[in-house]
């Protein structure tokens, strides 16, 4: 009888320690889980604010032909051309 409850006092230790390092696992779980969760959040925003910066350089680029920069005259005409086109659709559209 010694040798059963020995076993069965060896088997419920294990148990007891597969169950203690299943919590644990939850709760890491738990915590990787709210780490993802904020590194998104973080990567929406950066991704938010490239676009904010990609849209400004833009801008500033266009508005830098305008006055004149010689290395994008053509670009600035081929962006002035298009305008014009996209209005002329629009006012054919309207007129339809």
């Amino acid at each position: 009888m010694g040798n059963i409850e020995s076993v069965v006092d060896s088997l419920e230790n294990r148990i007891s320690k597969v169950l203690h390092k299943l919590e644990v696992l939850k709760q890491n779980n738990v915590k990787l889980k709210e780490n993802l969760e904020v590194t998104q959040q973080k990567v929406i925003q950066q991704e938010t604010e490239i676009s904010s910066w990609e849209e400004k350089y833009e801008s500033l680029k266009f508005a830098n032909s305008i006055l004149g920069s010689d290395e994008s005259k053509r670009e600035t005409k081929l962006k002035i051309n298009t305008l014009i086109r996209e209005i002329d659709y629009c006012i054919s559209q309207l007129s339809e």
